[in-house]
């Protein structure tokens, strides 16, 4: 059984454009009630569960960090951790092209004699549209063999948007998040060991993109630009989540724009929502109408993007430095 959420207001949704301009079903799996004792079980278990999933038809779905040699009994070598890893890459691109969807697979790889801790991107129609490298292993997996990735991380152009990757032990160090958010990346995949609780939450309103994590252990998520979670696994939901998410939407700050807001209500009532967080003292103006493009309103009205107001105060320092 899985957990299925509609982000915002449904019933809005419902009676202005029947689907967001922007809307992207995000699917994520959870091995936390999962186990099995070889890699081929654990693959099997996992097919089983994205058979539930696929009543919704999501865009995109993410698999948690090394899942086919995770949670099993039997034990493997790095050489054997790579072919297993290879026969999984077959299987999931093969789902993906007979559902039409994109998969982030994350699995290892070898190449010229090094091995990585790395995530496949697998698209519609089951092809490779490259990888993400793990860039900060912890100590036991560089001990074990695993060699730490580029230090700039890659984004993969779908056809929703742009989306990155981190890897668990990723999550304590800000510059692969960074510099995903500086390449344009909407939503970032996290697949993980374990389920990173709030730190997940602020990498979300740090950089304004969806985080949606996969996690071996504890909460699998999804979370909003705002840093709120939009869907989560928990006790009576352990396998999967899966939720729309609308990317139509930008962060602004308060003030002064707040001065324009009610404008902007007046002209595009229903078809545009601004949500107000008052002690952060940001606002997320959001598309609900297919005929609405939010980079347009904030053209229209004179509005600067979160982004934008803070790189044009941070020039100002520097000049006034």
């Amino acid at each position: 059984m899985g957990s299925y959420a509609i982000a915002g207001n449904s019933i809005t949704y419902a009676e202005t454009a029947g689907k967001l301009p922007r809307e992207v079903w995000v699917a994520s799996v959870s091995q936390s009630n999962l186990s099995g004792d070889t890699s081929a079980e654990m693959v099997k278990k996992i097919l089983e569960i994205l058979g539930d999933i696929m009543v919704y038809q999501p865009d995109i779905i993410c698999l948690p960090e090394a899942f086919m040699i995770s949670k099993v009994n039997q034990k493997y070598s790095m050489d054997e951790k790579i072919k297993v890893s290879l026969d999984a890459i077959a299987q999931f691109s093969e789902f993906s092209k007979k559902n039409n969807c994109y998969m982030i697979c994350p699995v290892y790889t070898a190449e010229n004699g090094k091995v990585y801790n790395a995530a496949v991107v697998i698209d519609r129609q089951g092809k490779r549209m490259g990888e993400y490298r793990k860039i900060y292993p912890t100590e036991g997996e560089i001990e074990e063999g695993i060699t730490p990735g580029p230090l700039q991380p890659p984004v993969f152009k779908t056809d929703f948007g742009v989306v990155g990757i981190q890897i668990c032990s990723d999550i304590f160090f800000d510059e692969g998040w960074n510099k995903l958010k500086e390449q344009g990346a909407e939503v970032v995949f996290w697949p993980s060991a374990f389920g990173g609780g709030k730190m997940l939450n602020a990498r979300c309103w740090q950089n304004q993109y969806v985080v949606t994590t996969s996690t071996r252990a504890g909460i699998t998520k999804i979370c909003d630009v705002s840093g709120d979670e939009i869907a989560a696994t928990g006790g009576w939901d352990k396998s999967w989540v899966c939720t729309p998410v609308n990317l139509e939407k930008s962060m602004v700050r308060i003030w002064p724009h707040v001065t324009r807001f009610m404008e902007i209500k007046k002209k595009y009532q229903r078809k545009v929502r601004i949500t107000i967080s008052h002690e952060e003292g940001w606002a997320i103006i959001e598309s609900l109408s297919s005929e609405v493009i939010v980079a347009d309103i904030l053209k229209e009205f004179d509005l600067m993007t979160w982004q934008q107001t803070t790189t044009d105060m941070e020039k100002a320092q520097i000049k006034a430095r």
